[in-house]
């Protein structure tokens, strides 16, 4: 590896990136094509999984690739479709001379035939390259061929007491201006919103995307309920019904508090949120019930701070799930 190389790499991630939340159920990848060191190509997934990135680089590199660089966050895909030829064929054809790929992709239709095909053809291949990056940007798809379901983020806003709102419910706003915007970029980067019933008949939200040219990538409404369906929202009988949604990458839980309840009681959520504001609610609703924990032991080792960072006045806390073996079958 280069510094070019991972200069470069960056580059492809950042574009992959920006397209997550709109590509499932294909991987949200990026690409650049170099030449001389130029980038003379650019790609990302587009919006509902096509073109794939390589194909958007390779148009609009042209002639440029004979002999180039091309730089992908994952590897190209190499399973037919009647939608067109495979992306590393499209590679060959065009004369790229060699190909850094950052994973993998574990799609068993393609799982190393791309770079297969590619070595047939004399193309230099090198993998491994920024690879923790792009499966972060990646981790929707990759958790969801890993065990059959979306990657789960739960948002929490919360005082500094770890109240939701007041003992009559009330809850707007606890957090600023600053936090909720990062809210709404996180809900641009999902491909499906959920809460539970109990918000729906409270707040009446809209679960949209309020950001300056980022408002027309809303994404789908999902309701938690036993109860009738509702016009306009997709409705989740229990936790477990995210084993159902092949076509969504990363699922966004916010609220309330039965609803984090249920999806951390089943051990569901894969990364925690938490909108922290600098306010003490005193009594009032506690964000989390029971989770079937009995002691102080059990909790321990179960989360990883990922990310600590201010919000204007709040302060954004990001946790991880440590998972030392992948357990979930899809059901």
């Amino acid at each position: 590896m280069t510094l070019n190389d991972a200069f470069f790499m960056a580059q492809a991630i950042a574009l992959g990136e920006r397209a997550r939340g709109r590509t499932a159920p294909n991987p949200n990848v990026g690409c650049v094509i170099v030449a001389e060191d130029e980038i003379v190509g650019r790609g990302a997934t587009a919006p509902g999984g096509r073109p794939h990135a390589e194909a958007m680089a390779l148009a609009e590199a042209g002639q440029r690739t004979r002999e180039a660089t091309l730089y992908t966050s994952l590897e190209p895909c190499a399973h037919r479709s009647i939608r067109g030829p495979t992306c590393a064929t499209m590679i060959v054809e065009a004369g790229i001379a060699r190909v850094v790929a950052a994973i993998a992709d574990p799609d068993p239709r393609t799982a190393g035939e791309g770079f297969t095909a590619m070595r047939r053809n004399r193309i230099v291949v090198e993998t491994g390259i920024q690879a923790a990056e792009a499966a972060a940007s990646m981790s929707g798809y990759l958790t969801r061929l890993a065990v059959g379901r979306p990657r789960i983020t739960l948002k929490l806003a919360l005082s500094i007491d770890g109240k939701i709102a007041l003992p009559s419910g009330e809850s707007k706003w606890i957090t600023g201006e600053d936090a909720r915007a990062h809210v709404h970029l996180e809900r641009a980067h999902s491909d499906m919103i959920l809460v539970g019933r109990g918000t729906y008949l409270a707040d009446s939200p809209s679960l949209d995307v309020r950001l300056p040219g980022l408002d027309q990538w809303s994404p789908r409404r999902a309701l938690l309920t036993r109860g009738e369906a509702v016009e306009g929202w997709e409705i989740l009988r229990s936790p477990q019904d995210v084993f159902r949604l092949h076509d969504v990458n990363d699922l966004l839980v916010e609220g309330g508090s039965a609803t984090a309840t249920a999806f951390l009681a089943a051990d569901l959520v894969d990364r925690i949120l938490i909108y922290r504001a600098p306010i003490i609610v005193g009594e009032g609703k506690n964000s989390v019930g029971y989770i079937g924990l009995d002691a102080i032991g059990d909790a321990h080792g179960r989360w990883q701070v990922a990310e600590f960072a201010p919000l204007g006045i709040d302060r954004l806390e990001a946790y991880e799930r440590v998972r030392p073996a992948r357990h979930e079958k899809a059901s």
